[in-house]
């Protein structure tokens, strides 16, 4: 494959992202909600909060606590997948709270917590990261103090490719080497703060130069605003 000629199975461009759609408003007895797709990736959010946390011994009185739970439906993949959250579950919850701590006046809230729930209802790659973009919004949805917004992308490499917004075949990119099929993808999740565009998330599942990291970062804060454009369109529709 040839850098920044070749297309993508899709047809995009390498900084092409997918359509992107966004809504809040969609769990009625939810403070606060939202949806965020990237193509046939569909992510759910709802919050609840800020409300007294216990067991009291938990409480914190300098500030509140963000929880946030992140799971995949059972029909949202094509393989069986076992009810419930998983070990991968357990990590993306813990790594999407990290993610969106930075932006949250969570000082205001002390001895109480926020909870927020993820479901990715359909599963095409990047599910992290239209999670954590339709938690943010579900967290402005719910009027949880912000200092700015959070947006996320899956950024990859295919062969020799930086591409942005993964998806499921492209994540499963292979080459030919020495006679057999190998994996060539890299997928590199990023979360980009909207206003400062400072990093709070940065993961890395395959191989990759220092160099490519850094083009990386430069591709998700050039499409980061894209994303935001999106998520502050579906906040401004709210009656």
């Amino acid at each position: 494959m040839t850098p920044k000629t070749t297309k993508r199975p899709d047809g995009r461009a390498n900084d092409e992202l997918r359509e992107m759609k966004a809504k809040t408003g969609i769990v009625k007895n939810a403070d606060g909600s939202a949806m965020f797709s990237f193509g046939n990736t569909v992510a759910i959010a709802a919050v609840y909060g800020p409300r007294k946390l216990l067991p009291q011994h938990l409480q914190n009185p300098e500030k509140g606590k963000l929880r946030c739970y992140y799971d995949l439906a059972s029909f949202s993949v094509t393989e069986r997948k076992k009810p419930g959250p998983s070990r991968r579950s357990s990590e993306i919850s813990f790594v999407t709270g990290k993610a969106l701590e930075p932006v949250i006046r969570l000082d205001n809230y002390p001895n109480t917590v926020i909870d927020v729930y993820i479901l990715v209802l359909q599963a095409d790659a990047s599910t992290r990261c239209a999670g954590i973009n339709a938690a943010a919004m579900a967290l402005a949805n719910a009027g949880i103090p912000m200092d700015e917004m959070v947006t996320s992308v899956s950024i990859g490499k295919m062969g020799d490719i930086i591409v942005a917004d993964l998806t499921k075949e492209e994540e499963d990119f292979t080459i030919e080497k020495n006679g057999k099929e190998e994996k060539a993808a890299t997928d590199i999740p990023i979360a980009v703060l909207s206003r400062s565009k400072k990093i709070s998330l940065l993961q890395l599942d395959g191989k990759c130069t220092k160099e490519d990291v850094k083009e990386a970062v430069q591709l998700a804060k050039k499409v980061s605003s894209k994303i935001n454009q999106v998520q502050m369109e579906a906040l401004k529709k709210v009656k």
